[in-house]
């Protein structure tokens, strides 16, 4: 389960770093990161992105919860779970905002629930 471990330590940390980004950033470093977003619309949206950025943390959260789980199959169907959340998101957003959205964060979780899948 090491390599699955690997990739959904990397998904929780993308996901308190766009956390971060959504809620704490969205006026300063955000504006670099979603070049195509418009910028009049960083300060009438923060309130918006702040909330998305909660959500990013919980999927951050569950994703972490995981690994303090003793349990190896519950520890891996929480972790799916999570997996399967980010990879819903991620589809649902390379669909609706962004397609590079499908490759940050969509092809993460797919290749996550791939190695439990294989792994456990």
């Amino acid at each position: 389960m090491i390599i699955a471990r690997v990739i959904i330590a990397f998904i929780c940390l993308l996901h308190l770093y766009i956390m971060w980004l959504e809620m704490f950033a969205w006026t300063t470093r955000a504006k670099k990161v979603f070049r195509k977003f418009p910028e009049d619309l960083f300060e009438k949206t923060k309130p918006l992105a702040a909330n998305q950025g909660l959500y990013n943390g919980f999927l951050a959260a569950g994703l972490l919860w995981s690994f303090f789980i003793k349990d190896e199959v519950w520890s891996a169907n929480v972790a799916a779970f999570f997996l399967l959340c980010v990879l819903t998101a991620g589809l649902y957003g390379a669909i609706t905002a962004q397609r590079s959205i499908l490759y940050i964060q969509a092809l993460p979780a797919l290749l996550g629930l791939l190695a439990l899948y294989f792994e456990v």
